[in-house]
């Protein structure tokens, strides 16, 4: 189980400021202030100003989420508009129900 006091590092990358890209940043951004509050720190990466970085955690679709810490890493692929799925993705467990 993950530490409550860890500082969580997710990286967004995205192609451009595409709908989906948008959308999913927003998304990521709500589930962080409801779940993760004062606790996390996205790094968005446009793979359009920085291709290079796609190889690196071996992105291949975007708009393409990864958990760095807490360790192991993850991904989530897509938009991120299914919450529950992005909340099980990354093992996080909703604040109302601890």
């Amino acid at each position: 189980m993950e530490s409550i006091d860890q500082t969580w590092e997710l990286r967004l990358y995205i192609a451009g400021k595409t709908p989906k890209s948008v959308t999913a940043l927003n998304n990521l951004k709500k589930y962080c202030e409801e779940h993760l509050q004062g606790k996390y720190q996205i790094e968005v990466i446009d793979l359009l100003v920085q291709p290079q970085l796609a190889e690196g955690d071996q992105i291949f679709a975007v708009p393409t989420l990864v958990r760095k810490v807490p360790v192991p890493i993850r991904k989530i692929i897509g938009d991120l508009s299914n919450e529950e799925k992005v909340l099980v993705g990354l093992n996080i467990v909703p604040l109302n129900k601890i």
